[in-house]
């Protein structure tokens, strides 16, 4: 996230929704207790079309966290400009409470995964739907590596034995390579370590999402599973492919 950048858009927010008592009409005196915003109604909505986003990405359940006021006794942003100066918080002094709690460690964001994983499973994941996120991030991975190899006719862990065996290359079976056979150990482990990450990848992750009902997946486990796939997409993506 652009920090500087959601700090802006928050700040916005907050200047156009402050509550004040308008000033009365000169010559006349209004006796009103009602509070307005300092913003146009559609400054204001527009605003927290923006805003609402980052809430969810920072509170993801801030509708519920947040207490909300009555909007007819108060003002229908409350609730609004209480996550904002939250969020606010959480932006200018993350990097502080990880190193006073103790827990500095970096996080993976999602959207760093390769294209691929994350393109495949972005829709899903943010309606919640973690496991499904996972599975179609697989079958993006599986569709992306058949068009490099040019290969429709075998998928997942056959596809992946097929390609990067050490064998040469035959009619219509390219193969991918990481490196050039030099003859050497490390050209072998490597070509073969991939096709084995591979089968376990679809094996223990993508296949059980797809063949039996399980229980949704809490976020970090997706996550994981998502980073996982990941690296067998960045292999794919950078290896040449030999005829």
């Amino acid at each position: 996230m652009d920090t500087d950048w959601a700090l802006t858009e928050l700040n916005n927010f907050l200047r156009l929704t402050e509550l004040y008592y308008p000033p009365d009409p000169p010559g006349m005196i209004i006796m009103t207790s009602h509070l307005s915003n300092r913003g146009e109604d559609a400054d204001i909505l527009a605003s927290a079309q923006v805003v609402e986003q980052l809430f969810d990405r920072v509170i993801k359940d801030w509708r519920h966290v947040v207490p909300s006021e009555d909007n007819t006794q108060v003002n229908r942003w409350c609730q609004h400009r209480e996550t904002a100066e939250r969020v606010k918080a959480v932006l200018l002094r993350q990097d502080e409470v990880r190193e006073k709690l103790g827990d500095n460690a970096p996080e993976l964001n999602a959207a760093h995964l390769h294209p691929w994983i994350w393109d495949g499973a972005r829709s899903l994941w943010q309606s919640g739907h973690y496991r499904e996120a996972v599975r179609a991030a697989a079958v993006m991975l599986n569709a992306e590596t058949q068009n490099k190899a040019g290969r429709r006719d075998v998928s997942e862990t056959d596809l992946f034995k097929q390609i990067f065996t050490t064998d040469d290359p035959q009619p219509g079976k390219p193969r991918l390579r990481l490196m050039v056979n030099d003859g050497s150990r490390t050209f072998t482990s490597l070509h073969r370590g991939i096709m084995a990450y591979a089968e376990g990848c679809f094996a223990a992750i993508r296949n059980p999402s797809s063949h039996t009902v399980q229980d949704e997946l809490p976020e970090d486990h997706g996550l994981e599973q998502l980073a996982a796939f990941s690296v067998l997409a960045r292999w794919v993506d950078t290896a040449t492919v030999l005829r």
